[in-house]
């Protein structure tokens, strides 16, 4: 009798998405403007934009249960579960400088982006 095995995971869901060392600080520093050690940066993906779905990032004070919570150097990031499967290894990074100053989110899920940088499908 032949026995067949499949691999079964067992642990943690993945990171839905990674934080640069440089967003991190931002970030913490954002956080700390706001005086509130309970709040989280939530990063979402919501219908609209040009071409489907758009991002939000925002700090947020509640965390549902079915929420993907991670921390990156004190930095708490929570992701529901929807916007989980949509964006699953995606890094936000930050830049300053003159140009595309601000953050910036990298999809792999993304099959077309806009001129924009904040939407995609």
């Amino acid at each position: 009798m032949t026995t067949l095995s499949s691999p079964v995971s067992i642990g943690k869901k993945p990171n839905p998405v990674t934080l640069t060392p440089s967003a991190v600080t931002k970030v913490a520093d954002l956080l700390a403007s706001e005086g509130d050690e309970n709040l989280v940066l939530r990063v979402a993906v919501k219908p609209g934009g040009c071409s489907g779905y758009s991002y939000d990032m925002f700090f947020d004070s509640e965390v549902a249960d079915d929420d993907v919570v991670r921390e990156f150097d004190g930095v708490r990031v929570a992701v529901d579960a929807q916007s989980a499967g949509l964006i699953a290894g995606a890094t936000l990074d930050y830049t300053d400088g003159l140009q595309d100053a601000g953050f910036h989110i990298s999809n792999p899920n993304a099959s077309r982006t806009c001129g924009c940088g904040s939407s995609f499908s």
